[in-house]
């Protein structure tokens, strides 16, 4: 048996940001979401959003690298709210998206910051604070 504790906070947004999210709409997708990771062997820790994104901290395991697990959960949420007509018009998640090693010392921060979602995007735009998560961790600087 393999031990293995990493966990990774992955954060993407809607297409083009838009705000497809409203609280009905997330309430019915998180649900989803852990539903289906559990049958995928994905383990999430903690999961919040807000109106054109989502926060997700996951455990990873030996089974699933962090580029699938973020096909598998975005890939099959979008094809479920589009099978279950949640919105007027198509839904997509953006093709790109951030997942940030956290360590065991930071769990409780990022759990909290997940969190509180709500309360943080009323004063800050997800825009700058992806922004920020792009200048904080250096990827600017990262050419692909």
């Amino acid at each position: 048996m393999s031990y293995i504790k990493v966990y990774v906070h992955y954060v993407w947004s809607t297409k083009d940001r838009y705000p497809f999210l409203n609280d009905s709409i997330r309430n019915q997708l998180f649900a989803h979401i852990r539903e289906n990771a559990k049958t995928k062997n994905i383990y999430i820790d903690f999961l919040n959003g807000y109106t054109d994104h989502v926060h997700l901290l996951v455990s990873l395991n030996d089974d699933l690298g962090i580029g699938k697990i973020a096909q598998l959960i975005k890939g099959e949420s979008s094809h479920w709210i589009n099978q279950m007509q949640l919105t007027a018009n198509k839904f997509e998640w953006q093709d790109e998206y951030l997942a940030i090693g956290v360590g065991d010392d930071k769990l409780d921060i990022v759990r909290n910051y997940i969190a509180k979602q709500s309360y943080h995007h009323k004063k800050v735009s997800f825009a700058d604070e992806y922004n920020k998560f792009i200048e904080r961790y250096g990827f600017d600087i990262i050419k692909t």
